[in-house]
This record gives structure tokens, C-alpha cells and sequence, in this order.
């Protein structure tokens, strides 16, 4: 008893020294390691702003998640056989197999990452739970309820997780990154020794401010019909690709703009990256006859042609520079109201060749083509109008078939546009507005006139003659639908392959105005490598897309039917203003 008494007493007797020690003493070296694991100084992750749709649908935003860990050591020191109820859990709730869960408890760390962006409800059965050692990190993840719905628009955020938030990569996300970036918040506290915080020492805390939101001018219900319509064509007409555009023809508002293929940009890492151009602004293409609208226009305006001028066709061969020139169907004489409808290359040419090279160059700079339309939207290219200088004697007998020049789709949009608008040339615009958390708005849509390329009377003569294109013995005759007539231009362009022209690939395309008496509307569709043999040109495989599109369009947007005492209808008569 009195051993047992004497090293008890010493024992405590060392505690009390050690405490007094502790306590009383000045300790320096220990009061400073114990400031140096107190401080918080913590950066607040913001929450990125949302992304809508011109009614407000949600198309865009954060969600929060948690990230999934572990503490191994503790684990492992654990007792009662937790380790095996641990991995029982997080297999159960991850939907894991065990066998993916037991190696990280045998990391020598104390922090293990299981699962990362795991949804809240996934995660309820950690948070009452006694299981030792289960981490729950509370972080954000970007979500895009719509999956790949507009997904070339929208673009992905890459990243997230941490304090910095997800960074814009591409479409929207990317453009608009400055404004759709939250300002994160700041705390400075301390904490105790098990590392929780000290409210009441709390010295600074500013909240995170979430980013603004970015509305859209596109209505997901009309991205929802064009892209449905493309996915027939590509299935019906075994594409390599397709992309549509519609567009607002007053103000510029792009309504749907769809590319395929697509992605899912909530699973961007595991899509193909080839996936990602949004080839509607993105894909530079030799335009074909859709060319010919900015061609004859030209020469229309400058008045060295009239629509009743006779052109010879030359019955689908003609030589020019010892260079043979061809037709897809042969036609004789006709008057340049027809070069248009029946779509003669050799037409074309001979009408580009009363104008001359310097006026054609010039027409065409005036029409924005070879330069970015500047549309709001990350990966837009410019295309390719060479200089005159590199023009050569064939250019001006090729150029104007839509040869020797690159365009995007909304470039030949942007043409037609102009046509419909009286002969301005209006920006195209995918933002509509944007709007802090506190409802203030930050920037505000305004239509913008960027050029006038031709004359208000020539816009109305060619609106004219591309009606003339949709009726019956037009390249298109199939667009126009009950209660509105249609004025556009087909084009069915041989691709370039090795440095010469293919007999077998090419690029179908059709663009197109409703009403063409009074426009309210634009569309182009282009389908990349139709692969049915015969049925490979712009009025058999993109006027069906066009017309599907369009009759749902104006019923959804309520634009009005022309009356039919009011409706252009030509035959075979040759319009006039």
C-alpha cells in the first residue's frame, strides 16, 4: 500500500506540475505552435450564376453536392470492427463495390477521397450517424437540367469543388465567364483542438455573392423542335453532321441554334471531344448556291442586270478560260428571275462577270463575308473572303457559285437577313439580358445595324425572286406551307477532299424567310455528307427540315398568315417592284 500510495503521489504530483507548468508558465515555443493551428482565414465559395432561357427556364446552374471522404487512421485505430461497418455503409450508399473502398482505408493520410459531387440525399445516412471517420465535404457542382439541350450554346463549366468554383470552357459558359463568376466570400475565426470553430471568436465574415444570371434570347421550346428535326435528318440521311439556326429577322434574336453531334455537358470529361464545335458558328464550309443570293443581289443593285435580263445558259456546259463550267440541270437562254430559281451555276457566273471582280469583292466586304458576324458566343469563326489581289481570272466566274470563298451558316444567314430587313444588315444577338441577385440588370439587349449592303428596293425585288425559288419548278418548291410562302435559296456544295472536289460528299444546305411578303423569321439548315446516293442536295434534304421547323415555329410565335388576296404568288411571271 504504501509502494502503491508513493508512485500514485508521484504521479499525480507530475500531472500537477505539467498543468501548473502548462498554465502558469510562459511557454513560448508552445503558445506559438497552438497560434499558428487556431486562425481559420477561409475563402467562401460563390455559387457561378445561372444560365436561362428567353422565359426564363433554367438551363444552367449550381447545385450543391458533397464530396465523399475518409479518415483511414481513424478508422483503423477504431474498435468494434468499424472499419468493416464503414465500408459496409459507403458501399450501400455509393452503390460501390466493397472491394473499391477497402484500399483506401489503408492509406497512411489522414484524408481519403471515396466519391466526389455526390447528390445531398445520396449522403443523408453519414450525417446522424456513429460511423467514425466518414468526411462530408459541402461543395457545389455545375448541373444543366436539360442535358444536352443547347449544349453547344451553353457550353460546359469545368472544375468546381473547391473555394474558385468551375470555369467556363466553352459557349456561354465561357464568354460570359466575368459575369457568371460569384465574388466568394471571407471568414476569419479560430477553432478548438477537435478543429471546430470558434463562433464566438469569430473576427470576419463576409458572405459569398453568387454571380449574375445570363438570359438567353434562345426559347428552349424552339431549341426542342429544330434539334428534333435534325435528329430525323441525320438518322434519315445517314450524316456525318448537321446545325440549323433561327433567327428573329428584325431584331437579330437568335431563337434555336443546334449542331450534331452533341454532348451532355454534365458528363463533358467522357464525351468525344470532336463533339464540342458548334458548327453552326464554328465550321467554315464552301456555301454552294446559297452564295448566288449575295451575287445576283449585287448586280441588281449596281443595275447592271435586271430580273428580266436574258442569260445564256448554255444547255449545262459553258468554257470559260479553257476551264469547263457545268450545271446540275441544263438550261438555255433564260431571264436572270430564273439563273435564281433553277440555280445555274453557268448563270451565276455570267451575271458576276457584268459586275467585274472589284464591284463583286466589294459587295460581298459590304455583306460581312470572310469576318465574324460578332455574335455574343464563344468559338466563332470568320471564314475566308480572299483579298482581290489573290483573286485569279477564273475567281469571278467561281466565287459567285459559292467556289473559292469559306463561310459559317450564320454568315449566309446574315445575307438573307439582310434581304428581309430592307437591305440592313443587323447583328445577331444570343444574349437577351443579364441580370444581378439583386435584379438589376447589367447589360440589356438592343438591336444593332452593322451595314447596309444593298439598296431597300433591291432587298424587295430579290425577296421577290427567292419566292420564285419555293414554287413549282423551284429548287425548293416543297417549303412554302398553308398560309405562308417562303422565299429562300437551296445550295448543294461537292466538298473538298485532297485538294479537289468530291463526286460523292458534299454539303447540303437551305436558307429560308416567312412570310417573304412581310419577314419575321429566318432559318438556314445544313446537313454535312448526306449519304443517300441521289438524295444529297439542299432542296431534298434540308427543305423538309426547314418546313417542319417553320410551320411549328409561327403557330408557337403567333406570326401572322398573309392573306391570300395579299400572298406572292409568280408562276412564271418575272416580278418586278
Amino acid at each position: 500500500m504504501v509502494v502503491v500510495s508513493s508512485v500514485l503521489a508521484v504521479a499525480w504530483g507530475l500531472v500537477s506540475y505539467r498543468l501548473c507548468s502548462l498554465h502558469l508558465g510562459s511557454n513560448p515555443k508552445l503558445h506559438a505552435k497552438i497560434e499558428q493551428l487556431r486562425p481559420i482565414n477561409e475563402e467562401i465559395s460563390a455559387p457561378r450564376g445561372r444560365i436561362l432561357d428567353v422565359r426564363g427556364h433554367i438551363l444552367a446552374m449550381d447545385m450543391p453536392v458533397r464530396n465523399v471522404c475518409i479518415d483511414p487512421a481513424m478508422i483503423r485505430s477504431s474498435t468494434n470492427g468499424m472499419a468493416a461497418k464503414v465500408v459496409a455503409a459507403l458501399a450501400s450508399a455509393l452503390q460501390m463495390e466493397p472491394a473499391m473502398i477497402w484500399p483506401k482505408l489503408q492509406q497512411t493520410n489522414s484524408y481519403a477521397v471515396i466519391r466526389k459531387y455526390v447528390p445531398v440525399d445520396a449522403t443523408e445516412v453519414f450525417t446522424n450517424s456513429r460511423l467514425k471517420g466518414v468526411i462530408l465535404e459541402e461543395v457545389s457542382r455545375r448541373n444543366y437540367p436539360r442535358e444536352s439541350l443547347a449544349c453547344h450554346v451553353i457550353g460546359y463549366a469545368a472544375g468546381g469543388g473547391g473555394s474558385s468554383g468551375a470555369t467556363g470552357s466553352s459557349g456561354i459558359e465561357l464568354h460570359c465567364e466575368k459575369y457568371l463568376r460569384g465574388v466568394p466570400g471571407v471568414r476569419v475565426s479560430e477553432k478548438d483542438g477537435k478543429k471546430n470553430e470558434l463562433v464566438t471568436h469569430r473576427v470576419v465574415e463576409v458572405d459569398p455573392q453568387r454571380g449574375n444570371d445570363v438570359y438567353l434570347t434562345i426559347d428552349q421550346n424552339l431549341q426542342y423542335i429544330v434539334e428534333k428535326a435534325l435528329d430525323t435528318a441525320m438518322e434519315k440521311n445517314h450524316a456525318k453532321g448537321a446545325w440549323a439556326i433561327l433567327e428573329r429577322v428584325k431584331t437579330g434574336e437568335v431563337l434555336a441554334m443546334a449542331s450534331r453531334p452533341d454532348f451532355n455537358p454534365n458528363d463533358y470529361a467522357n464525351a468525344d471531344t470532336n463533339n464540342f464545335l458548334n458548327r453552326a458558328i464554328g465550321f467554315c464550309y464552301e456555301p454552294g448556291s446559297t452564295f448566288k443570293m449575295a451575287t445576283i443581289a449585287a448586280a441588281l443593285d449596281a443595275g447592271t442586270v435586271r430580273p428580266d435580263t436574258t442569260i445564256n445558259c448554255e444547255n449545262g456546259v459553258w468554257i470559260y478560260m479553257g476551264k469547263p463550267l457545268r450545271d446540275f440541270h441544263p438550261h438555255g437562254v433564260q431571264p436572270v428571275a430564273n439563273v435564281i430559281k433553277y440555280s445555274s451555276n453557268i448563270g451565276a457566273a455570267k451575271i458576276a462577270l457584268t459586275l467585274g471582280s472589284t464591284r463583286l469583292h466589294e459587295y460581298l466586304e459590304a455583306f460581312h463575308i470572310g469576318r465574324r458576324s460578332g455574335i455574343p458566343l464563344a468559338g466563332e469563326e470568320g471564314g475566308l473572303l480572299h483579298d482581290l489581289r489573290r483573286w485569279t481570272a477564273l475567281s469571278i466566274t467561281r466565287v459567285p457559285m459559292g467556289h473559292e470563298v469559306m463561310v459559317t451558316s450564320i454568315q449566309v444567314l446574315d445575307v438573307i437577313n439582310a434581304i428581309a430587313n430592307d437591305g440592313f444588315l443587323i447583328k445577331p444577338q444570343i444574349i437577351d439580358r443579364i441580370i444581378t441577385p439583386q435584379g438589376n440588370a447589367v447589360y440589356a439587349r438592343q438591336t444593332e445595324v452593322i451595314g447596309h449592303p444593298i439598296r431597300p428596293d433591291t432587298a424587295k425585288l430579290m425577296r421577290k425572286l427567292l419566292t420564285r425559288v419555293t414554287e413549282k419548278g423551284g429548287t425548293a418548291s416543297h417549303a412554302s406551307f398553308d398560309g405562308y410562302t417562303v422565299a429562300g435559296k437551296t445550295g448543294t456544295a461537292q466538298k473538298l477532299v485532297d485538294g479537289h472536289y468530291s463526286d460523292t460528299l458534299n454539303i447540303a444546305s437551305f436558307v429560308g424567310i416567312v412570310p417573304a411578303e412581310k419577314p419575321e423569321l429566318a432559318l438556314i439548315v445544313v446537313v454535312d455528307e448526306p449519304g443517300i446516293s441521289g438524295e444529297h442536295t439542299g432542296g431534298v434534304v434540308c427543305v423538309p427540315v426547314f418546313r417542319e421547323v417553320m410551320e411549328q415555329a409561327v403557330r408557337y410565335l403567333d406570326v401572322p398568315a398573309v392573306p391570300a388576296e395579299m400572298a406572292w404568288r409568280f408562276g412564271d411571271e418575272i416580278p418586278n417592284l
